[in-house]
């Protein structure tokens, strides 16, 4: 089975994965990137300084060879009231 790495990226900010996971192929990498990706974007806009403005971020997967997809995500906070 090979291993993918999940590095995380927030605005300009990555974190690589050393780890990685033993998937059973690119379909469940990306699977696990967006569900990854779901988890960051929940716990950037529940932030207590994301009152507002843009958040970009992405989950970039790579395997032993390289890169092998990016999954972004980007959402947008207006606060309408103060």
């Amino acid at each position: 089975m090979p291993r993918f790495y999940f590095d995380l990226r927030d605005e300009e900010e990555l974190a690589l994965d050393e780890e990685g996971l033993e998937l059973s192929g690119l379909r469940a990498a990306q699977a696990e990137a967006a569900k990854s990706l779901a988890d960051m974007a929940r716990d950037a806009a529940c932030a207590p300084d994301s009152m507002s403005g843009r958040h970009r971020m992405a989950i970039e997967v790579r395997d032993a060879s390289g890169p092998v997809m990016q999954v972004k995500f980007t959402f947008e906070i207006e606060t309408l009231r103060h």
